[in-house]
């Protein structure tokens, strides 16, 4: 089954430490849970028109979540995501972030 580029690559993921790879050329994505390595390449390069040299990919895993609320203690767990680190030919950049 082949999905379509923006199937695969969800969201951008904007936190610190992914705001300072993306100064060396490294840009996280939240993508497709069964999305592999080479489908996620393939759809970075069709959305941005980039070189994508490396693509690390990883799961997180679910946390428990506990809540307090009036009618007692509540917990949860949050969604296991797949997360990917995609890293980008020299002197190459993904304007989306720069404004961010």
């Amino acid at each position: 089954m082949t999905r379509l580029a923006s199937e695969v690559v969800i969201k951008p993921v904007i936190s610190e430490k992914s705001m300072d790879e993306s100064q060396r050329g490294k840009y996280t994505f939240r993508v497709h849970r069964d999305a592999n390595k080479l489908e996620i390449k393939q759809a970075v390069e069709e959305l941005f028109k980039v070189d994508v040299v490396q693509v690390n990919v990883l799961t997180t895993k679910a946390k428990e979540k506990t809540r307090n609320q009036r009618r007692g203690r509540t917990i949860g767990w949050t969604s296991p995501w797949k997360k990917a680190v995609v890293t980008l030919a020299a002197g190459q950049k993904i304007e989306f972030f720069e404004g961010v």
